[in-house]
């Protein structure tokens, strides 16, 4: 599933190319792709002459707002899930097997949503509707892991309470905002952690290394534009890079990059967790 980096990364690509551009149409290969409205016509109708002001993104979630004239246009709200793309392309570009929406642009361009396992979602918010009230998962969010917000002191106080894995804890979206498998793993690595380990029995020097860590490996993974391991693509269909760098995620029986150590894998909760026996504790 694509984290932080990964939309990040597809996040600045869409703002470079469908700023100020005019949606003229669309069409829907499958209905259930749509969240919300729940009428397809209604969904096109929505979205049909706008334009798109900003591409934000909030946690996993891609949200663009929108523009119709000189008023606000609601927004546009895309979830990748698993397997999802956003592909900028020509109209004349052959057709996906698994494309789910296709939006026309002004010129001879698109904007295709392709999803294989189809649990992606997209939404059209009206502009006197509230994005949480729409997009319900927005609401649950924890803070972004490079807001002010998102504190060694928050971190402290959140982990205290809890006995789970610290691997599970950081996977929960309300928790911290846009983390997953690949990036959880690498954090636990670089801050010394075995995933295993309760969450209210980490040290503070401990939570403060994570904290350091967590940031760390985000800002790797957007630099080197996300990480494709199966689906993952820029909105130019491009790989990302970070899985090359890895320290320990997709390594499993592979030397530890500092020790030499074989790097293990456990499951935790029924997610695979990756790490080296050596360098954690």
């Amino acid at each position: 599933m694509p984290e932080l980096p990964e939309v990040e990364t597809v996040c600045r690509g869409l703002n470079q190319v469908t700023l100020n551009q005019s949606i003229r149409g669309g069409k829907v290969c499958l209905e259930r792709t749509v969240a919300y409205p729940f009428v397809l016509a209604d969904f096109l109708a929505g979205l049909t002459d706008q334009s798109i002001v900003q591409w934000h993104r909030r946690g996993k979630y891609l949200l663009a707002e929108l523009q119709r004239g000189a008023d606000a246009g609601g927004w546009l709200g895309v979830h990748l899930r698993m397997t999802g793309q956003l592909l900028w392309l020509s109209q004349t570009a052959s057709l996906q097997s698994h494309c789910r929406v296709r939006l026309f642009f002004d010129g001879d361009h698109e904007l295709r949503f392709v999803d294989q396992r189809t649990f992606g979602r997209v939404w059209w918010v009206p502009p006197d509707q509230p994005l949480e009230t729409i997009i319900s998962g927005l609401a649950m969010l924890g803070p972004e892991p490079f807001s002010d917000e998102f504190s060694v002191d928050y971190l402290k106080a959140v982990l205290s309470k809890r006995q789970r894995p610290i691997k599970n804890a950081l996977l929960d979206q309300a928790l911290i905002a846009g983390i997953g498998n690949i990036y959880a793993d690498e954090a636990l690595f670089l801050s010394g952690i075995l995933p295993k380990t309760p969450c209210n029995g980490l040290s503070p020097d401990q939570i403060q290394r994570l904290h350091h860590a967590l940031q760390q490996v985000l800002a790797a993974g957007i630099s080197a534009g996300g990480t494709t391991f199966s689906d993952f693509r820029s909105v130019a269909g491009v790989n990302g890079n970070y899985g090359g760098e890895a320290w320990v995620y997709h390594r499993e029986g592979q030397p530890c990059r500092v020790c030499g150590t074989a790097i293990e894998r456990l499951k935790l909760a029924g997610r695979s967790a990756h790490y080296c026996s050596s360098c954690q504790h």
